[in-house]
């Protein structure tokens, strides 16, 4: 059985507690957008050309939002509720674009648990350096069970 790198799953449900929290601070660099831009093979010339984005609104070349998503589905598997955790549904709002190059601190806590459907929800806050919110939503996730032992023992 694989676990996380500490070997063990995340908090379980009963282990949970309302109103608990974490925050995470990241610096969003040319790796990372090179990455996601690699990855997906999305060439919007808002993310990468800053003579076009010099041109719009936004003056210069945003975050995509994907990638703050991909940042809050990595703390849910690696910190609340942890290794094991499934994300059942997310709803998430971009008020403010995140530029190239800020830092941008996110905020999850427990908002509700759920003991008949096995679930909680996480509320999802994210702020740009100017504390301006460039994130908000929530995430309904299942924290993870232990494993189930197969028929066969194995």
């Amino acid at each position: 059985m694989l676990l996380d790198k500490k070997g063990k799953l995340g908090k379980q449900l009963e282990e949970l507690s309302v109103g608990e929290s974490i925050q995470l601070t990241e610096k969003i660099e040319d790796k990372d957008l090179l990455l996601y831009l690699g990855l997906t093979n999305d060439n919007n010339p808002l993310y990468i050309q800053h003579d076009y984005a010099a041109q719009t609104i936004y003056e210069k070349p945003v975050v995509p939002t994907i990638m703050l998503t991909g940042i809050v589905t990595s703390a849910i598997s690696k910190y609340l509720p942890g290794a094991g955790a499934y994300i059942r549904e997310q709803i998430f709002r971009y008020p403010k674009p995140l530029y190239h190059y800020e830092t941008v601190q996110i905020q999850l806590t427990v908002e509700n648990i759920d003991i008949v459907n096995r679930e909680i929800i996480i509320k999802i806050e994210g702020n740009n350096s100017n504390e301006e919110i460039v994130l908000e939503g929530t995430v309904v996730a299942v924290p993870p069970t232990r494993p189930i032992d197969s028929p066969n023992g194995k």
